[in-house]
């Protein structure tokens, strides 16, 4: 079995897009679940995404371990068909609370996509492997651009429920395409055996290494202020701004300019390293949510204020993200399943939790939201300046890595 560089590119968004679909597609329905299934506190409402990513970030280090010891395919075929199975269940949810528990359950199935990071790990490394990350999320950027005017258009002609059939139906066929077209990534000698003594020393490894561990959390502060943005954002459309069906467009405006971002640094990074470009991207990403928490503070916001500064933050963001798990990934190569799983879960369950504890702050304006970021951006340049001993923009790999391996 041979599966092509461009085919395993698209594939593997694919796959880490059935995570993204789960979330943005919700996003229009949200009041209207609050409304058939007796919500009060719409805040609440956030819960219905933050089920979901604590169950994505519970559930990364066991599907990362099973897929060191068992290999990606499997694993990916058995949490696919799992994924499908908790979408279908958690549409005939009959109250709220059921519905925030079958969240969980297909959260935890969706976890086991991790794995496709582990296969980028398993091919590429260096700039090459932030190269293809960022390529990867491009194709994966385009799902937050059109999954919230699918999740209108689906609640237009039939019912909040009838989202999660969509949800089922496109991990179904994903599981297909890897059924029938991809290959086993990972080599039979670096399979691991399943005990307590190696996953211990593995998970020392990921933890006591310091760039492993220092960019990890940096990229859990970004993700967390990206959570509070997509658990807030149809709040803000909604009560801020007067204008709830405005939502889809605006956020895909917003989508659009991570993925021009992602797209960016695909182009440059093997020019100038993943260090000079994420640590600009993140003291740009610094100075403009201050910017933008000031105009938020003085009352100066509006619409066009709002999507504009919005835009930008998540344009550095994709100078950062890929980059920032690249460099955290790039010394874990003999345990690549199980430190993608770690770091995952870290940055998913760490970055839900700050995205809650943002987007409980709601207050009917965007300040807590611009100035969340902030704090996020400020804590992630002290977690960059551990990982670099205090040197920001020095390249560790002078010259770009090439790929140790090839699509089987």
């Amino acid at each position: 079995m041979s599966i092509r560089f461009g085919e395993f590119l698209v594939l593997a968004a694919a796959m880490m897009s059935c995570q993204a679909l789960a979330v943005d597609a919700m996003l229009p329905a949200l009041p209207t679940i609050a409304s058939a299934l007796a919500v009060d506190d719409r805040n609440h409402m956030q819960w219905v995404v933050t089920a979901y990513i604590a169950g994505l970030g519970a559930g990364q280090l066991l599907w990362g371990m099973f897929s060191d010891r068992f290999g990606r395919r499997r694993v990916l075929l058995v949490g696919l068909a799992a994924y499908v199975a908790a979408a279908l269940l958690a549409g005939f949810a009959a109250s709220f609370a059921e519905l925030l528990a079958w969240r969980a359950v297909h959260g935890l199935a969706a976890a086991s996509i991790v794995v496709a990071r582990s296969m980028i790990r398993d091919l590429y490394e260096g700039r090459q492997m932030a190269r293809v990350m960022s390529l990867t999320f491009i194709v994966f950027m385009l799902v937050p651009m059109l999954a919230p005017s699918v999740g209108q258009l689906i609640l237009a002609i039939g019912t909040w429920r009838q989202l999660f059939i969509v949800f089922g139906v496109f991990a179904g066929a994903v599981w297909v395409w890897v059924l029938l077209r991809l290959p086993e990534t990972l080599h039979p000698e670096f399979r691991m055996t399943l005990t307590l003594e190696h996953v211990v020393d593995a998970g020392r490894r990921v933890l006591s290494d310091r760039a492993s561990l220092w960019y990890t959390l940096a990229s859990t502060l970004a993700f967390g202020s990206i959570l509070a943005y997509v658990g807030m954002v149809q709040q803000i459309f909604e009560r801020v701004f007067l204008r709830p069906a405005l939502m889809p467009t605006m956020f895909a405006l917003c989508a659009a300019a991570m993925a021009g971002g992602s797209f960016g640094n695909s182009r440059i990074v093997g020019r100038f390293g993943m260090r000079r470009v994420s640590h600009t991207g993140l003291l740009l990403f610094i100075l403009i949510t201050g910017l933008h928490a000031a105009v938020a503070g003085l009352g100066l916001e509006r619409l066009w204020t709002f999507v504009l500064l919005q835009a930008l933050t998540m344009s550095c963001l994709g100078f950062m993200a890929a980059n920032f798990g690249a460099m955290a990934m790039e010394p874990m190569g003999e345990v690549a399943g199980i430190a993608a799983a770690l770091q995952g879960s870290i940055s998913t369950v760490g970055g839900a939790l700050a995205g809650a504890a943002i987007g409980r702050y709601f207050d009917g304006s965007t300040l807590p939201l611009a100035a969340g970021a902030a704090l996020c951006g400020l804590a992630a340049l002290g977690c960059v300046l551990l990982a670099e001993r205090g040197r920001l923009f020095q390249p560790h790999h002078p010259q770009a890595a090439a790929p140790h391996a090839a699509a089987a």
